[in-house]
């Protein structure tokens, strides 16, 4: 029994109105010489409605940023690629190059970990997003930097003509993740992707990050796809949370549910990580630290049996040998273990 025996496409939790994303079992497969192909991603399935924050969530290596990568077009050329992306009714992967420029920074649009990976060393910061709104819209210098000027502010930048005309490294480590930010809502796109970009923020930055994100969510609709290794952060800020691992979706449903009552046991593994004591660490009675045991697996092809099982501590002997499908326990809970709950 190969790696996708029994493996069902996670189905799409029912969301009012149309979807402005459909994901259909998209599979990633990255290519090398030395070993045998594996998928990145298995058959990965789900919707975002317009206005919708969802939270991706799962440990490095379990899928998010390569799911990120693909629904902007921007996997390497050693990647194959199966399955649908639908945004608002068209499939992201059949366009070509000149669609695809048309579509991000304009629709689609990323706000990296990192503000160097989207910011050049060398063009003043007020340069860099006049040319995303040169590229998409037409008018004349001066209204574009007034645009750009109303953007920045738009992020709660004060002295908004030092931030123009500065360079990158003149800007703090806030003030470059605002910039970042706002240059992904030049062009007020329909779905913006966050992929870890509060990562290396201090606490009070990255809660000055969240809500940001969310009142420009309620003010301009725009969905945000919200990419994270930390559940903190979802709590009280995604509408709905998406459990990766090993490149596939193992838990979805309303946060609120799946942080107060969650089903698999690696999301419950996942949010005994969140900080409950005054001290802010979370000590078992032994006064060690919450870990889950061992680490993601190495993928093959031949893999058989549930990929969580060897971490498991609710695992039988099925699992060894089954891949778990998915159940439906109730209204917009999707979750993938023969024994989700216990």
């Amino acid at each position: 029994m190969g790696l996708f025996t029994n493996m069902m496409p996670f189905a799409t939790v029912s969301l009012e109105g149309a979807a402005l994303l459909r994901v259909r079992a998209l599979t990633v497969t990255y290519s090398t010489r030395n070993r045998q192909s594996a998928p990145a991603l298995r058959r990965v399935s789900f919707d975002i409605a317009p206005g919708e924050i969802l939270g991706i969530l799962g440990e490095s290596g379990s899928g998010k940023s390569t799911l990120a990568l693909a629904i902007l077009g921007l996997l390497p050329a050693n990647c194959s690629v199966e399955g649908t992306i639908l945004f608002q009714d068209e499939d992201l992967l059949q366009m070509d190059e000149s669609r695809w420029r048309e579509i991000r920074g304009a629709k689609i649009s990323m706000i990296f970990q990192e503000p160097g990976l989207s910011l050049s060393p060398v063009m003043r910061v007020g340069d860099q997003i006049a040319e995303i709104i040169r590229a998409h819209r037409p008018g004349n210098g001066k209204t574009r930097k007034l645009e750009c000027e109303a953007v920045l502010r738009g992020v709660r930048l004060s002295e908004v003509d030092r931030i123009y005309r500065a360079y990158p490294h003149q800007l703090s480590g806030g003030e470059l993740h605002r910039v970042a930010i706002a240059q992904a809502l030049a062009c007020r796109p329909d779905l913006v992707i966050a992929d870890e970009s509060t990562r290396s923020l201090d606490v009070t930055v990255q809660a000055e990050v969240l809500n940001l994100l969310r009142e420009i969510n309620r003010k301009r609709g725009s969905a945000l796809i919200f990419i994270t290794h930390n559940p903190a952060l979802l709590a009280g800020f995604a509408d709905r949370v998406m459990v990766m691992y090993a490149g596939g979706i193992v838990e979805q449903g309303p946060t609120a549910q799946v942080f107060s009552r969650p089903l698999h046991p690696y999301t419950k593994g996942l949010l005994q990580l969140i900080p409950r004591s005054r001290n802010g660490t979370n000590l078992t009675s032994e006064g060690r630290l919450p870990v889950i045991p061992g680490s993601l697996p190495a993928l093959n092809p031949s893999s058989r049996g549930c990929l969580f099982e060897p971490r498991c501590s609710v695992r039988t002997a099925h699992c060894q040998n089954e891949s778990p499908g998915e159940v439906t326990p109730e209204r917009g809970r999707r979750v993938s273990c023969f024994n989700y709950g216990n």
